[in-house]
């Protein structure tokens, strides 16, 4: 039997090992794509315990004590940080198979040197190491992120934000890893939602654009991305719950949209053209900037009402939308090769259903002029646990060209969450051990050595550009 989360980890073989031991584990981390706050990064936060690092926020570790029937007083509600740990730490052993056992644990191991395991009777020993551990200065925010072997983090920031702690940390010569921000212009876009008037407003104020139709609207926004430009900005960021194709005229879009800003009704099929029209445009601004356009779709958003009234988006009740929009994704990028305007792209579902559906996409609209132009996106939300790493890494590697892949991302709202990148190495050394050994790859080291640096980090380095 083998110990509990040893130094082998899910390596299976001796390829494996060998493979993730010599080169995967000595590769810096580039975080392109992460929800954490560049204010805490400045202010080099120290927390105060270990419930501040690991409950604050993750509404994924909120899901899970949910389901083991946790009041939600213990979860968002007003206990204590030590009661709300310990009903985490109580939770903890019912995780066989989630990947939030995995990650706790590879937490603990690296940053707080806990290698037993997190249970009820543990909870206080637990919370007593970290939160010692925590008051040192090796643990303030910076230094996790140094100790981490985070080389470059991209924020994610909406158009109206002043990016003043970005502008901050790359005036502090005492931090050298870089910290920029990512477009996410998704209040722009919901057409539909209440949020619309007051935010063109803002839109309004802080580009200094009067918008008042369609093409002010775009003006609006070119302003905003070279405000971003200016700070470092090379990513872009959508949320989708569906990927819509529904072209429409000039003249119709306008009316759509002056219609959205005085507040009118607007009914489906006008948002989608509406959204659909948005899309393009700002992926061609993309394709002019050299810029990144990373679309995260397949998600079914708020779906407990009651929950939703007392706490808003983003606290754990969203889930997989059974939808495989592959006809319109590629409807969608094939507009945009038409006039050759399509950017270096990156596509993410919710559900995994999707990768085969991904990986003929991709295939349609690669560019000679750079390797791995369209990119299959790691696993994401629901999929980043073994089996879904596992399938997805499986599937790109069987209808495109796995060498190209830009890797892990951590999608995170935690600094210590960068353990996420070690677990897909892994899992990545042990799936390339298994086909050495299984004879399905020849065991040529140089080849494999560069395979594994580059999908670690390289990789994503060249295709996003960013200045190392």
């Amino acid at each position: 039997m083998k110990a509990f989360m040893d130094n082998d980890f899910l390596l299976s073989n001796d390829t494996a090992k060998t493979l993730y031991h010599d080169y995967a584990a000595k590769m810096p981390v580039l975080d392109y794509h992460c929800h954490i706050n560049p204010q805490e990064i400045y202010e080099d936060r120290k927390f105060d315990n270990i419930t501040q690092v690991w409950l604050g926020g993750d509404h994924y570790k909120w899901r899970q004590m949910r389901s083991n029937g946790v009041d939600e007083k213990y979860i968002t509600g007003d206990a204590s940080d030590r009661e709300k740990f310990q009903k985490w730490a109580e939770t903890m052993p019912k995780l066989i198979g989630n990947p939030l056992y995995h990650w706790s644990h590879l937490e603990l191991q690296k940053y707080f040197g806990y290698t037993g395991f997190l249970n009820g009777d543990t909870a206080e020993e637990v919370w007593n190491l970290c939160n010692a551990k925590l008051q040192e200065s090796s643990m303030t925010v910076r230094n996790i992120i140094k100790q981490s072997n985070v080389t470059l983090i991209c924020t994610t920031d909406d158009p109206v934000d002043t990016l003043e702690w970005h502008d901050k940390i790359a005036a502090d010569s005492t931090f050298d890893v870089q910290v920029l921000p990512a477009w996410r212009p998704d209040k722009a876009m919901n057409i539909e939602k209440p949020t619309f008037v007051p935010y063109i407003a803002k839109l309004s104020e802080v580009s200094g654009v009067e918008i008042k139709d369609l093409d002010s609207m775009k003006k609006a926004l070119q302003v905003r991305m070279d405000y971003f430009a200016k700070r470092g900005c090379l990513v872009s960021d959508h949320a989708l719950e569906y990927v819509m194709y529904a072209p429409a005229s000039e003249e119709e879009l306008n009316e759509i949209f002056v219609k959205g800003i005085s507040g009118q009704a607007i009914t489906r099929a006008e948002e989608l053209k509406y959204k659909t029209a948005f899309m393009l445009f700002v992926a061609k601004e993309y394709h002019k900037r050299g810029w990144v356009m990373q679309l995260h779709y397949g998600c079914k958003r708020d779906n407990n009402a009651l929950m939703f009234e007392k706490l808003g988006a983003d606290t754990g009740f969203d889930c997989i939308n059974n939808y495989a929009p592959s006809s319109e994704m590629a409807d969608f990028l094939n507009t945009l090769s038409a006039s050759d305007e399509v950017p270096k792209t990156v596509l993410y579902s919710l559900n995994p259903n999707d990768n085969a559906s991904i990986g003929s996409i991709i295939g349609c609209f690669q560019d000679p002029t750079m390797a791995g132009k369209i990119q299959h996106g790691s696993a994401w939300w629901f999929n980043d646990h073994k089996i879904g790493m596992t399938e997805q890494i499986t599937s790109l590697a069987n209808l495109g060209c796995l060498g190209n892949f830009i890797g892990m991302l951590t999608d995170s709202r935690s600094f210590i969450s960068y353990t996420r990148h070690d677990y897909f190495r892994r899992i990545l050394c042990d799936i390339f051990g298994s086909w050495v050994e299984n004879g399905e790859y020849p065991a040529d080291m140089k080849s494999l050595k560069s395979l594994v640096e580059d999908i670690s980090y390289n990789n994503a380095v060249r295709y996003f550009g960013f200045k190392l």
